[in-house]
């Protein structure tokens, strides 16, 4: 009992990072498209001032995934980092160049290196949610195995590439609502049609690869497919969907900011759905949640831990989060938003 509960509070995790650091990766992203220095300059001023306040603080969510891996499914920890090493690493190194590049860009006052601190913060925030999503895809394809050492076929598969196209194509959706919001914020009519544009190609994107993963992945992921054509997890996929169509409405109203809400529940749906799926199984088909638990000891820490988190930290990254998207934390001199 005491694992399945840790295991869905791990669930959560993964879902929370997924929206919250989903959101700063798909910024990132359209940072890569926005084109030369002069034509996405305005682009790129809107995602500085706009990712400033908190692009720092979603890797708690990540940090919460790694303990709760870590002391909670030991024998889980072990066999994904052991497979999937590669892609993991890359991954890590694309968010310490990203996390180095935007912090290093804005400060920065001559143009070739602020190009060289861009081109790191945009192209890995492409390449580490495309790892992530690989690692996961390797994880639902049951190519990892207790026991599978690492080898490109535990993540260079149909069902890798789908999930980090996924992964990828879910950040794009994301930033690209968020960015249209926080145009209306920052008083830049001009960026709000930009980027509502964008955010509906997303919304289209993500359901193009979502079909297309599905059609393509039955034969590789047997298990994982079923649950997601099936019981809860169609219906989770179904209200996913419901939750991109209202996002592609609703950014194109007076109502934008509620736009924000409904992406981040589409995508919240989806991790949900990926985790009804797989159940009983961390690993399918050869571990279950029981199978990759650790002792029952630290298992029952963890949910201390994660209570006191819930009462302590929780409560400070919601008002953060508020602070942030009302524009508290983030005051534009006037010139800076001029036209």
């Amino acid at each position: 009992m005491t694992a399945n509960i840790v295991a869905w509070i791990l669930l959560l995790a993964v879902a929370a990072y997924a929206c919250g650091g989903g959101v700063d990766y798909g910024a990132g992203f359209w940072d890569l498209v926005a084109g030369g220095a002069e034509r996405g300059k305005r682009a790129r001023w809107l995602i500085d001032h706009a990712m400033a306040p908190v692009w720092e603080v979603n890797n708690v969510w990540l940090i919460f995934v790694l303990v709760l891996m870590w002391t909670g499914f030991p024998v889980f920890f072990q066999t994904v980092f052991t497979a999937l090493w590669l892609p993991l690493a890359l991954a890590a190194v694309g968010m310490v160049l990203r996390g180095a590049g935007f912090a290093l860009r804005k400060p920065t006052r001559r143009l070739a290196k602020r190009r060289i601190y861009g081109a790191a913060f945009a192209v890995s925030s492409l390449l580490t949610p495309f790892f992530l999503g690989a690692a996961v895809g390797g994880v639902a394809s049951g190519r990892v195995a207790p026991g599978t050492t690492a080898s490109a076929d535990a993540w260079a598969n149909t069902t890798s590439i789908m999930g980090g196209l996924a992964a990828v194509a879910a950040t794009a959706f994301l930033g690209a609502v968020f960015l249209t919001v926080d145009a209306r914020r920052f008083e830049a009519p001009d960026l709000v049609g930009y980027f509502r544009r964008r955010a509906w190609a997303g919304c289209a994107a993500l359901l193009i690869v979502g079909v297309i993963g599905l059609s393509v992945t039955d034969p590789h992921a047997t298990y994982v497919h079923h649950g997601l054509t099936h019981g809860a997890g169609l219906a989770l996929v179904l209200l996913a969907v419901a939750a991109v169509a209202v996002t592609a409405v609703l950014v194109a109203g007076d109502a934008a900011g509620w736009a924000r809400y409904s992406s981040v529940a589409a995508v919240a749906l989806l991790v949900a759905a990926w985790g009804f799926a797989q159940r009983p199984y961390l690993v399918p088909t050869s571990l279950t949640v029981q199978q990759a638990a650790g002792a029952s000891a630290p298992l029952q820490w963890m949910l201390i831990v994660a209570a006191v988190a819930l009462v302590l930290i929780g409560p400070a990254l919601v008002v953060l989060y508020r602070l942030d998207t009302h524009g508290v934390l983030e005051t534009l001199p006037e010139e800076e938003g001029e036209q």
